[in-house]
């Protein structure tokens, strides 16, 4: 049943293809809000123009047909002068120059588009309702990409829920305890190169996943963390 004390909010989402876009509409229509599911940039750009004071979130694959990439974002933000927040589909990344780009654009996260169906409103909340979610006094981007994990002999696979400088936030349901030393690999949106890390659990609850505060990480790999943070959570922040 929607919750009626949250206020209904307007989705687009943008993806050529149907299971994608049918698996997200379900998502964001079950939980009492309203998808609008296009699936050509000529469509996106239409329904943007027309409905722009309506629309609460973009969720954009980046390779519709007929569509030169960032070009498209490029296309949005001559229609609505920045206002609209826009996730970009991480599977649809090709470049990190992109990853730069979209950040210039104030793109505002990334999010997995095989996300399995109950992960996709935790995913797309924190851009619904900003006011509602906590930074912790440091730059956190909001990012769902896949995870692996590793404490002991186990290994196990996730989602992200965000990044910061100085650690990442996994989405488990089956988070570890407090002080648990962890591994954990990563692929930053655009980037052919895993990222290993080292760390230990800073916080943990079984509604929402535990985050990782880093202890060892290779300093290229760092450095590659921190620009995009920074390209992120500051671009996004201008105003």
């Amino acid at each position: 049943m929607p919750d009626d004390s949250v206020s209904m909010k307007t989705i687009v989402i943008a993806d050529d293809t149907a299971f994608v876009r049918d698996r997200f509409r379900s998502a964001v229509e079950n939980a009492g809000h309203k998808a609008v599911a296009v699936k050509s940039a000529a469509e996106l750009l239409a329904r943007v123009r027309a409905d722009l004071a309506r629309i609460d979130l973009i969720v954009l694959d980046l390779r519709l047909p007929h569509a030169p990439g960032v070009d498209l974002v490029r296309g949005i933000r001559k229609l609505d002068d920045g206002r609209l927040p826009v996730l970009i589909f991480s599977g649809t990344i090709a470049s990190a120059e992109e990853v730069k780009e979209l950040a210039a654009l104030g793109v505002a996260g990334y999010i997995n588009e095989y996300s399995a169906v109950q992960h996709i409103l935790p995913s797309l909340a924190p851009h619904l309702f900003p006011d509602n979610f906590n930074r912790r006094g440091s730059p956190r981007v909001v990012l769902g990409i896949p995870i692996q994990y590793r404490f002991g002999n186990t290994i196990a696979a996730a989602l992200t829920l965000n990044l910061s400088h100085g650690g990442i936030a996994i989405r488990t349901t089956s988070p570890l305890e407090n002080g648990a030393k962890i591994k954990v690999r990563f692929r930053m949106p655009g980037s052919k190169k895993d990222i290993d890390a080292e760390g230990r659990v800073a916080w943990s609850d079984r509604r929402v996943g535990m985050g990782i505060q880093f202890e060892t990480v290779d300093p290229a790999n760092q450095s590659i963390i921190d620009n995009f943070v920074d390209a992120h959570f500051f671009s996004n922040r201008k105003a």
